[in-house]
């Protein structure tokens, strides 16, 4: 009877375990939920990009840069205890490593060849066995008690060699299922120290792994735990050739350095190394560390599970990168993350800690996004008149380096001479005139920052010599981030510092020779009052979306470039505010009391002055009474001469028998000689228009009735709305702000061409004499006052 119940009991677990592991909705830990029909559905549902990478790789030396990553061929990736079991640590976390199976599979499946190096059998193990001793249990107490209430049963402790022979199969059988549903095909390998110690063994074994990966294989290797000796420490011999395997840290550093790997993912349940224990106040994230940076590091305990901790993942990581394997150690228990963090690592993105062997000579952009803070600290505690003196220098500087300054950039257009499209071409270009009308802008800001920082907006008297004030203050650390424009660098620098703000800047690399010297004369103005890093320009091989993850560094993110850029960068902005516009869907109505010489220079100047900029013109409208009129005729003659290509809207193309092509979208920003024409009853008409299809960018009325003008103007909810000027006006040295750092259209904070103001933001400052709130009570002796009191007079000059 006995013997019926154990084959029951595991008959049912069988039972439950195939369904189990069909649908990885498995048991697991609330928060590593996935979908039950994941695996069944991997072709609807996975949103990691496919990618194409070149993947030939002379191995040799480990990759000195995160964004070489993405040409790893062979690549090992370790399980720690930590990933594979759930919080209990009695069973697999079964939806990560559903998702930790799919990512593996796109690698596999773009050409690379993927190795696994995994714990978990153990953990599988205990769960298996505890199960059978309940069920033996159960049944004992059955017989013997007589009674169908159970008494609370102790479960012994398990031995780890006992939970590895039991749960091995179990766990090769779930890795089997999982890949099954991805069409491909997992291996099993066991080793111990000895296989890699045996110079025959460790031929087989080599040639074992070099068959599977060849036929396309990805082989599951595990230590052989049911058999496997204790750790003998200190046993690991110098050089590259030998290394003790203790735990599956070192098996996988062994592992990968045998098989020339040219990657080793080690995922543990925590970010990286930190240059404190995890967890406390002062920790940070090392983003690279390099051999020789261990005193750098305090490390913490083990993990909940397995053999090693943090400093036998530091010394097999060494250890691999001195074989010529690169490394990053990263969470792979993170809900957030987890779903990605194998395909990140490989695309080149800031996960984890990256081990290289190349330091950089310069900081690294946590280090200068620290000194920019600390710089724009100083800066800001100056006084308004040595604010004004490093900008005054910084435009003489402009004047006085010219030759310098047109050589480095004409070192720029050399090199991107045929790789950039004209406009763009245009944009990298400096000229001495460009360069004087920046002075000149450098020098306004000046003017205006001499009452910025600091000024007074109110004053209230909250009772008896308790008052309040609301002063500007600088927002803090601002990132700007631009295409092309190296002119772009001394108008924003120079803002930063009338503003008191730290900046990073992040050019592109069109524009390296340029934004080098030109970063440099701004570093040189700064020294004059001694805060000379608040001012960074970020050099080191940093992703603009790694850089928009910098939280705890960055306060404010302003794109200057292409639509596609801001989008972008609002898309990868996690937690810090992007100030800037999407799109620049400029509009001109042209009315029906317009004038016919105005509209046409107004449209011309609008659309064909600079295509490419975000200011430009790219929908006209026309009022219905216009068409067939010499208004129109003269508009579009002119945009004929001016090679402009014109689409059609749908209510224009239907007054015509042979039109231009119709529009495919009303929402398009050309960026080019293109123009969109659509034909309005009125001006409310115009308007809707506008508020439906528009990005409230600029937008423009033509007409001679002032009436109909101020209609427009108050109605039309864009940042810039003008009447009978140019689209182009939109522009913050045009507004007499000296320059801008971008042009926002976000409905909070700036609008419109960003200035000096826009990059303020306030604080209140309260001062008592031993004031306490429950003097104000109902029964307290002191009664609010809240007293408006006059305001310091703004200085104007």
């Amino acid at each position: 009877m006995l013997s019926q119940v154990y084959r029951s009991g595991f008959q049912a677990f069988r039972q439950r375990l195939l369904p189990w592991v069909q649908s990885t909705a498995l048991s697991r830990s609330p928060t590593d939920r996935v979908q039950p029909s994941a695996i069944r559905h991997v072709r609807s549902w996975s949103n990691i990009p496919f990618i194409t990478v070149p993947l030939s790789r002379t191995h040799g030396k480990s990759f000195a840069h995160r964004s070489e990553l993405k040409h790893a061929k062979r690549i090992v990736v370790k399980l720690g205890s930590a990933v594979v079991t759930r919080g209990d640590e009695c069973g697999l976390a079964l939806g990560r490593l559903a998702s930790i199976v799919e990512q593996v599979s796109v690698l596999q499946n773009q050409g690379r060849e993927m190795m696994l190096v995994t714990s978990g059998a153990v953990a599988f193990g205990k769960q298996r066995l505890r199960h059978e001793i309940l069920l033996s249990q159960s049944v004992r107490q059955a017989l013997h008690s007589g009674q169908n209430q159970l008494k609370e049963m102790a479960i012994p402790v398990l031995e780890a060699r006992a939970c590895a022979a039991a749960g091995q199969s179990g766990l090769m059988a779930l890795y089997e299922a999982m890949f099954t549903q991805y069409s491909i095909c997992a291996a099993q390998i066991l080793v111990t120290n000895l296989d890699f110690h045996d110079e025959q063994k460790r031929r087989n074994l080599n040639g074992t792994l070099h068959e599977l990966l060849r036929m396309n294989i990805v082989p599951i290797v595990n230590t052989n735990d049911a058999v496997v000796p204790p750790a003998e420490p200190n046993s690991d011999l110098q050089g590259v050739n030998v290394i003790s395997v203790k735990d599956n840290d070192s098996l996988a550093a062994r592992l990968a350095v045998e098989m020339k790997t040219d990657l080793l993912i080690v995922l543990s349940d925590v970010e990286g190394l930190f240059d404190s224990p995890p967890g406390s106040d002062d920790a940070k994230l090392i983003d690279i560390f390099y051999p020789g940076d261990q005193q750098s590091v305090t490390f913490g305990t083990k993990s909940r599970v397995g053999m090693g901790g943090m400093e036998a993942k530091v010394k097999a990581a060494l250890w691999a990168l001195q074989g010529g394997t690169s490394v990053v150690i990263a969470n792979g228990t993170h809900p957030k993350v987890s779903g990605h963090v194998i395909t990140d690592i490989v695309e080149g993105k800031k996960v984890g800690t990256f081990f290289s062997e190349v330091k950089p000579a310069g900081p690294t952009v946590e280090q200068q996004g620290e000194m920019a803070r600390a710089g724009g600290r100083m800066l800001a505690t100056l006084e308004p008149e040595q604010r004004a003196e490093i900008i005054h220098h910084l435009a003489d500087l402009l004047t006085d380096q010219r030759d310098e300054i047109l050589l480095a950039n004409k070192k720029d257009l050399e090199e991107a001479e045929g790789r950039l499209a004209a406009p763009l071409l245009k944009r990298l270009s400096l000229s001495t005139s460009k360069l004087n009308s920046l002075a000149i802008g450098l020098r306004q800001i000046a003017a205006s920052s001499q009452d910025s920082v600091g000024r007074v907006l109110r004053r209230t008297r909250i009772a008896k010599n308790l008052e309040l004030e609301q002063v500007t203050v600088p927002i803090g650390v601002l990132l700007v981030i631009f295409e092309s424009r190296p002119d772009c660098l001394p108008q924003v620098a120079a803002l930063a510092i009338a503003s008191g703000n730290g900046l990073l800047l992040k050019g592109g690399k069109e524009a390296t020779h340029s934004n080098r010297i030109l970063h440099l004369l701004a570093q040189e103005a700064l020294s004059i009052h001694g805060v000379k890093e608040a001012i960074q320009l970020v050099n080191t091989r940093e992703e603009v979306e790694d850089l928009c993850r910098l939280d705890k560094m960055i306060d404010l993110i302003i794109p200057r470039g292409s639509s596609q850029l801001v989008r972008d960068i609002q898309k990868a902005a996690k937690g810090i505010p992007v100030m800037g516009h999407s799109e620049g869907i400029c509009h001109m109505y042209v009315d029906s009391e317009a004038s016919v010489d105005k509209a046409t220079r107004l449209v011309r100047d609008s659309k064909c002055e600079y295509p490419a900029a975000c200011n430009a013109l790219e929908t006209l409208l026309i009022h219905r009474d216009l068409l067939r009129t010499p208004l129109f005729d003269q508009i579009i003659d002119m945009l004929r001469v001016e090679q402009v290509k014109i689409h059609a809207g749908p209510k224009f193309a239907s007054y015509l028998t042979f039109s231009p092509s119709e529009v495919k979208s009303l929402r398009t920003e050309y960026g080019d000689l293109e123009l969109c024409i659509e034909v309005v009853d009125s001006v409310q008409e115009a308007i809707d228009h506008i508020h439906k299809y528009g990005s409230s960018h600029t937008d423009v009325i033509v007409t001679e009735n002032e009436k109909t003008a101020e209609f427009f103007l108050q109605h039309v909810d864009s940042a810039c709305v003008f009447w009978n000027a140019s689209t182009r006006f939109s522009d913050g040295y045009r507004f007499g702000l000296g320059a801008e750092v971008g042009i926002s259209t976000s409905r909070i904070h700036a609008r419109g061409p960003v200035g000096l103001e826009g990059l303020l933001t306030t604080k209140w400052l309260l001062r008592g004499q031993d004031h306490v709130v429950s003097d104000f009570s109902e029964h307290g002796s002191l009664k609010y006052l809240h007293e408006n009191l006059p305001v310091p007079q703004r200085n104007t000059n």
